[in-house]
């Protein structure tokens, strides 16, 4: 069997053995920071934030973040939610725009045990889908195939929303 080689991974492999605190957390230390294009931080709103997945499940995979730091949908407040899904749907409108995928899968994973990466901090998963994009790498080889670069998609999104 051929064995397909992706080193990248092992940098999340490595950093999801915890809950992220807040101290800790890269979506805090992304909405902290200076440097919105290395944190892959695309959008900022009053109340949440749009990144790249820097590991994605597909080409255009977004995560989209309430600026605090809470880990359950009961911490945010009516005003968090409605604009995290505001912002989902700005997400997904600036997606079909530049990429034209042909549907979308969108999801929150809430907790370790429900798959939560960082289960610290809420994200939703946005992620675009075409009808060809299932092919025998993620079937057989457990390997996802992504064809855009993050830097490229990075431009593209910072172009449509503006500094």
């Amino acid at each position: 069997m051929e064995q397909l080689w992706a080193p990248w991974r092992m940098a999340y492999v490595a950093n999801t053995k915890e809950p992220a605190k807040e101290g800790d957390c890269f979506l805090c230390r992304g909405l902290a920071g200076g440097d919105d294009r290395a944190s892959l931080l695309a959008l900022r709103t009053e109340l949440s934030a749009v990144f790249l997945n820097r590991y994605p499940y597909n080409s255009g995979h977004l995560l989209v973040v309430p600026r605090a730091h809470k880990a359950t949908l009961a911490e945010l407040s009516a005003e968090e939610l409605l604009d995290v899904m505001e912002t989902v749907r700005k997400s997904i409108a600036a997606l079909q725009e530049l990429m034209r995928p042909d549907g979308f899968n969108v999801g929150v994973n809430l907790g370790r045990a429900a798959g939560a990466g960082v289960p610290g901090h809420l994200h939703w998963h946005v992620v675009p889908r075409w009808s060809a994009d299932t092919n025998f790498m993620p079937v057989i080889g457990d390997v996802n195939v992504i064809v855009q670069s993050l830097e490229a998609l990075y431009e593209l999104l910072r172009a449509k929303w503006g500094p």
